[in-house]
Formats: C-alpha cells, structure tokens, sequence
C-alpha cells in the first residue's frame, strides 16, 4: 500500500491499458476488503468483486438477486478503498430499468470502480451458472447498455455488457444479443457459462474484433476448466476467477472448526495459521505505526 493507508493513481486508465496490452488479464475474485488486499499481495493487477461471494459473505445466502445496488455498492467501496490495483465490480442488472441503470452508473463511480458489467436477466437474477434463468429483451438491454454510456462521468470507467441468454434462448442468440450491446456502447463482451469447448471458441471466432472478451473461468461452474493459454489463443482479453478465494476461505474455515469442535482448543490448526503478529503484517500494522510516529503525540 502506499503512503496514508492508499493512494491509488488513476485506475480507470491502468485498467484500460492492462486490457490493451498483449496478454489475458489476470481478475481473481474478491468478496470483501480482506481478500482484496491478498489478491493484490500475490500480485494481481486487478481486483474483480465476485456479487455471488458478497451475497455470502454479507447474508449467508446464494446469490438469487437478494441484494440491493445499495449494498453492492458498498461492498465496492470498502474493496476500493482497501487496495491500490484497479477493481472491476459485478452489477447485476443495474438494480431495475435504464433510469436504475443511471444510478447504478454514478453510484459505482464514485465509489472509485474501474468498471462494472451489467448483465440482461430479469430482475431478481441469478448466478450465471445455475438453472431457471429468464432474460429481458434485447431493445430493452441496448437501452440500458446506451443509458450507462451517457451516465458515466469518466469516459475511462470501463462497461461490461453480460448476456445471460446463451442458457435461455441457445449461443446463437447470446452472439446475437452480444453484438448489438456492443452497437449500444459497451467497452468489452462477456458471454455468460459456454458449456463446451466448441461453444467458448464460437464466441471467440464470431465475436472477434467486435470488442474485447471476458471469459468466465466459474470454479465448479458450466464452462469447461480450460487452460489460460488456451483463453489467451482464442482471444479472450480479460478471464475472471470469481469465487475461487471464497470457496478456498470456507474450506479452511470448516477445518478450522471441525478441528476446534473435535479438540476443545484450535491448537493443532495454529502451524498451518499465520501467526497473528503475521497477520497484522500483512493487514498493515507497520504502516500505521509509522503513521502513529509521525502524527500522533
């Protein structure tokens, strides 16, 4: 981190470079500012806040469109605030219609997000990897793609245009519907959950050059675990790995516990722990010492 806590350097343009650049962007996922910061420390240059890990770890629940913009928002913020690399945040539908779109837009600039994408479910969605999905029409997410064109104030905030209706009306409709909300304004194309190999490299061909492309690499998901060189073949500019830190936390969290529960005391957990003067450490002890040692009495 850098001096006084954070003091990021115009992340809206260092996302768009890190796009431009040869290579496939590297965005694992992160649901709160903890793991923020250890994306961030293991070296990524950007930060992609996963709206299925913030479902959990702020209500416990699947991610079936049970949270409001407001609290997405925030969520980003914190994110935000605790790291200096670019974040790109999930938006779900924009939280209503194109006026909705609007606010959704201002609101995720200011909490200092690189980009966001929104996606063309039906308001309340769901995970783009799980069944019983349904879709708006095309017009009407064009409207809200050119709606989020005309609300951002930074024209370096980068917008993701999601289709979800690969799974709800087959791929040749999603390529379709992709390639008008690239007429409508958006910066880059994610084609939500290929579910074969031939489907992900369609996406890729039909969809060249048209904008860059997001490849969904959903832990466990739909789409086929294919290798980063093989998404960098094809021509994908950006490859999220959403929920892969959540599901890493939850794992050594239930053997945290199980080992508590079995012995009484976490003893036997504690040499695979950070230590906590570690933790501090990492989580920027040092820094505010230093802070201390130069403003307070």
């Amino acid at each position: 981190m850098g001096d006084l806590l954070s003091r990021p350097s115009a992340p809206r343009a260092r996302l768009r470079e890190l796009l431009a650049a040869p290579g496939t962007l590297v965005a694992p996922g992160a649901y709160d500012a903890l793991s923020a910061r250890l994306v961030e420390q293991a070296g990524f240059d950007v930060v992609y806040m996963t709206g299925f890990g913030t479902t959990a770890s702020l209500v416990g629940r699947p991610d079936v469109g049970l949270l409001g913009g407001t609290e997405m928002v925030d969520n980003a913020r914190r994110i935000v605030a605790a790291v200096d690399v670019p974040v790109i945040a999930d938006a779900d539908t924009g939280y209503g219609n194109a006026i909705n779109v609007v606010r959704t837009v201002q609101l995720y600039e200011q909490a200092g997000v690189a980009g966001i994408h929104l996606e063309d479910q039906v308001l309340p969605k769901k995970c783009g990897h799980m069944s019983g999905k349904a879709v708006i029409g095309v017009e009407e997410m064009a409207g809200k793609i050119r709606a989020a064109v005309a609300a951002r104030h930074d024209p370096d905030f980068l917008l993701i245009a999601r289709t979800d209706s690969a799974a709800v009306e087959g791929l040749d409709a999603a390529i379709t519907r992709a390639r008008a909300y690239a007429d409508a304004g958006a910066d880059v194309l994610f084609v939500e959950a290929p579910v074969s190999d031939g489907e992900i490299e369609r996406v890729a061909d039909e969809l060249k050059g048209v904008a860059p492309l997001v490849f969904n690499w959903a832990e466990g998901g739909r789409t086929p675990p294919i290798s980063l060189d093989r998404i960098h073949e094809l021509g994908f500019s950006l490859v999220l790995y959403p929920i892969g830190t959540l599901l890493a936390a939850t794992a050594g969290i239930q053997a945290f516990l199980q080992t508590l529960h079995r012995d009484g005391t976490p003893a036997a957990t504690l040499p695979d722990l950070p230590t906590f003067e570690g933790f501090t450490d990492l989580i920027g002890l040092p820094e505010v010492r230093d802070l201390e040692q130069r403003f307070a009495p």
